[in-house]
């Protein structure tokens, strides 16, 4: 038993079992806000279902679903409840397709249907006035690729699930599984039943970053099969991603549950996350953290301070002095140290200051600069389509080799190499393969060396040409001798990319893994730290979709924004202020906040009026 599974319950702790108590359990949704210990509920839920009704569910050949959203989740959740058949413990991916699979006639025809609105997308395109004649070319060249998948699909004998789709190899990418699945669900009610019975009980964690489509076929499931019970564990005033459900609706008959500790966050910091989240849904989180002194629980007090400081030339230098501050103010010489081990994170909203001082300008600036929200949010963590095979495949296997892992790089190509899939060996010698693949390794981890002048196109070339991996579709025009601009959205920015030196990759890859003391508002979700430093600069990170002045007011809304306000719809102050909850929330210890601004007077009386510091915690440049 972990240290989680027997902590001590919560309220939100004894509601939930009393919904899976039930003669027939009850559907709920937690609502629980951030350091709440909303996996450490889920766990336990788990665990008691287990301990109640394992054996029942054993005798019948049903599992516990707990649907979470990455693998390092899937792999905290499950060493908490231990290694059980009982328990099916997966990303969203993985849990789609295991309910999918065995239903290769209606994946077929769903794909059929995905290919012909490709086609009809091209066809959209090309019969556009101002397309170019290159252009049609090329389009037309893709819808005649496109038919030709069309008419193999019926000769697909089995589908597997990718990272990137290639129908005609029966490959489904991410994407996709997103698509179908929800789509099935909603077409087919044997397939409701079958899950139902399948899985009589489902927990999704991260509730509000989970598809929308998704979410919907489970409350429809729900709906119709009283026997199943749904349990959604999330908090809405984290849901950071475009692309989440945010609130789950409840149906009739469910139990909304309420979560309002925080077992994270100083007494200093629990203030100003209530203030920041009051005008949203008005939850106020109670405890805060504590610790035993002399047997004695007692509060933690820590520390939160607000700069104000010009936004000019020197932001970098004003950093420092900040954190020189921050040192000598908390006597805590940690908040010097750019070292993994200091816990210091400083928090930006985007990329470009931290990756102007680690090495990867060029590479920010084109998944960044004017690019879809999709490769810009992408940016944060990896998940980026045109990052992918770099963060999850290309630089792991170089890496390895470097290592003279031999294990790992086989592991790697054995898994995602077209050439080693059972159609492609039939009649061929397999060392013959071998040798060549191999070959393409030592080309790979010669072209990726830091101080070698290859381009990221060049390296994606050569793993397209050797297939060494299975590269994502939407790569084809990029990487032709002449790419042409298809008008499909962020051409520009791949392209951009595609120039990157690979040295940039390397710098790239140590701030996504965390060896540097810099990641963005994004990335931290779900992280905690001693010392965090959050860093505001609206000038600098020239993004829509956010803005910190307009939500401290000291800029003015559009009259879009106002128009979205008026209309009870989400916007940039609803986006902004989920934002900063989630980076303010992130403190163990100590928090500061730095707003660079034009107009440090105006900033300082607007930011004053909103009362989320006190006042003698706001300081400008004179402090420092």
């Amino acid at each position: 038993m972990t240290s989680r599974i027997g902590s001590p319950d919560t309220q939100a702790d004894i509601d939930v079992r009393a919904c899976l108590d039930r003669k027939s359990p009850r559907s709920f949704v937690m609502l629980a806000g951030a350091g709440s210990g909303k996996t450490t509920s889920l766990i336990k839920a788990l665990a008691h279902l287990g301990e109640t009704r394992g054996p029942a569910l054993r005798r019948a050949g049903q599992k516990i679903a707990c649907i979470t959203y990455t693998e390092v989740a899937v792999a905290e959740i499950s060493g908490d409840v231990g290694v059980s058949p009982l328990f099916h413990v997966s990303t969203i991916h993985s849990f789609l397709w295991s309910v999918i699979r065995p239903f290769k006639t209606d994946i077929a025809a769903w794909v059929v249907v995905r290919i012909e609105e490709k086609i009809a997308e091209k066809r959209e395109h090309y019969e556009k006035p101002r397309t170019q004649a290159r252009t049609k070319e090329r389009l037309e060249r893709e819808i005649t690729e496109l038919k030709q998948e069309l008419a193999a699909i019926d000769r697909v004998e089995t589908f597997t699930y990718g990272t990137g789709s290639s129908y005609v190899e029966g490959i489904l990418g991410h994407d996709d599984i997103l698509k179908l699945t929800p789509a099935c669900v909603t077409q087919h009610p044997l397939l409701r039943q079958l899950i139902a019975s399948r899985f009589p009980f489902i927990f999704v964690d991260e509730s509000q970053d989970t598809n929308p489509h998704v979410v919907e076929a489970l409350r429809q499931i729900a709906g119709e099969q009283p026997r199943l019970c749904v349990g959604f564990f999330g908090d809405p005033m984290q849901k950071i991603y475009s692309t989440g459900t945010g609130v789950v609706d409840l149906l009739d008959g469910w139990t909304e549950i309420t979560k309002p500790e925080n077992f994270r966050c100083p007494t200093s910091v629990l203030s100003v996350i209530n203030a920041v989240r009051q005008p949203a849904d008005g939850l106020e989180q109670t405890r805060g953290r504590t610790r035993v002194v002399g047997g004695i629980e007692e509060p933690v007090s820590g520390t939160a301070n607000l700069f104000i400081l010009p936004a000019d030339g020197q932001r970098t230098a004003r950093l420092a002095a900040v954190r020189t501050w921050l040192a000598a103010e908390t006597g805590d010489d940690l908040w010097l140290s750019d070292l993994r081990d200091s816990d210091v994170r400083l928090l930006v909203l985007v990329h470009r200051m931290a990756a102007t001082r680690l090495g990867f300008p060029n590479l920010y600036a084109a998944l960044n600069d004017k690019a879809p929200q999709s490769l810009s949010e992408g940016l944060a963590d990896g998940s980026a389509w045109p990052l992918r095979p770099f963060v999850q495949h290309i630089l792991p296997m170089v890496t390895a080799a470097r290592s003279n892992d031999h294990f790992s790089v086989m592991s790697i190509v054995r898994r995602e190499s077209p050439r080693l899939e059972p159609a492609r060996l039939a009649g061929q010698v397999v060392s013959e393969v071998l040798a060549a693949l191999q070959a393409a390794v030592v080309r790979l981890v010669a072209l990726m060396a830091q101080d070698f002048q290859a381009s990221v196109g060049d390296v994606l070339r050569h793993v397209r040409d050797t297939e060494l991996l299975r590269l994502d579709d939407r790569f084809a025009p990029h990487l032709l001798a002449e790419p042409v601009d298809d008008g499909h959205s962020g051409f520009v920015n791949v392209q951009a990319l595609l120039a990157c030196g690979v040295a940039e990759l390397w710098s790239y890859r140590r701030y996504i893994e965390k060896e540097s003391p810099f990641a963005t508002h994004h990335g931290v979700k779900g992280a905690q730290f001693e010392r965090v430093l959050v860093v505001i600069d609206d000038e600098e990170a020239a993004y829509n979709l956010y803005s910190y002045g307009k939500y401290f007011g000291f800029l003015p809304l559009s009259d879009r924004d106002q128009a979205h306000i008026n209309a009870g719809e989400e916007s940039v102050l609803d986006r902004t202020g989920r934002l900063f909850y989630v980076c303010c929330s992130r403190a163990v210890k100590d928090l500061a906040v730095v707003v660079f601004t034009q107009d440090v007077e105006a900033a300082r009386a607007a930011i004053g009026r909103k009362n989320l510091f006190p006042d003698a915690a706001i300081h400008g440049v004179g402090a420092l």
